[in-house]
């Protein structure tokens, strides 16, 4: 397998078809096999029956369902293991990232020689309050951590698959995966990434 597409999705039927799609479209153009793994996390509207209804349709599409909600952690260590592709890609299910980054950032991880390419969202779309809310965050990761990602909030990451090896996940642990793996001597590199409104 080429590529694993990892989402985690909580009450996203609004816009977990349009995902698919937009998966489908980018990656059956770039050639090569994928698959697209969505972690329905204690959905309470009809986010996994819609999802079902497409992995029935389509077998590169796999469903893992939670009964409740455990949270972002939880959904990407669960579709990491699952992820069975070289390169494995994480985004969330409510299309504020842009799906069509993904080949660029792809593009990048290969030709830099990176292990992670981590998006950011330069020009982002949420309220005030939590931008800058995220820009007091991001600077404090960064004093405590020595990383220089800009945007470590981001959901759109693309990783080599030998990074997510042995990788223990917990708590809100998803938030410092980038830190985790520079700790442990993976190359960490940064891409301007499209954000949407949600």
């Amino acid at each position: 397998m080429n590529y694993s597409v990892v989402v985690p999705a909580r009450n996203e039927e609004g816009s977990i078809r349009a995902l698919y799609e937009a998966t489908k479209r980018i990656f059956d153009g770039m050639g090569g096999s994928w698959e697209l793994i969505v972690i329905d996390d204690g959905s309470t509207d009809a986010t996994y029956s819609i999802m079902s209804a497409i992995a029935d349709k389509d077998d590169r599409v796999k469903t893992i369902r939670f009964r409740r909600s455990f949270g972002q952690t939880a959904g990407w260590s669960a579709g990491f293991a699952a992820a069975t592709g070289d390169i494995v890609i994480v985004m969330d299910a409510d299309l504020q990232n842009d799906p069509e980054d993904i080949p660029a950032m792809i593009s990048k991880l290969k030709e830099g020689n990176f292990d992670v390419i981590s998006g950011w969202r330069k020009d982002r779309k949420d309220a005030s309050m939590l931008k800058i809310g995220s820009r007091i965050g991001n600077f404090i990761r960064r004093k405590v951590t020595g990383e220089k990602i800009h945007d470590q909030g981001c959901s759109l990451k693309v990783y080599r698959k030998e990074a997510l090896e042995d990788l223990e996940l917990y708590g809100e642990m998803h938030r410092y995966i980038t830190a985790l793996l520079l700790w442990k001597g993976f190359r960490v590199g940064e891409m301007v990434v499209r954000h949407h409104a949600r």
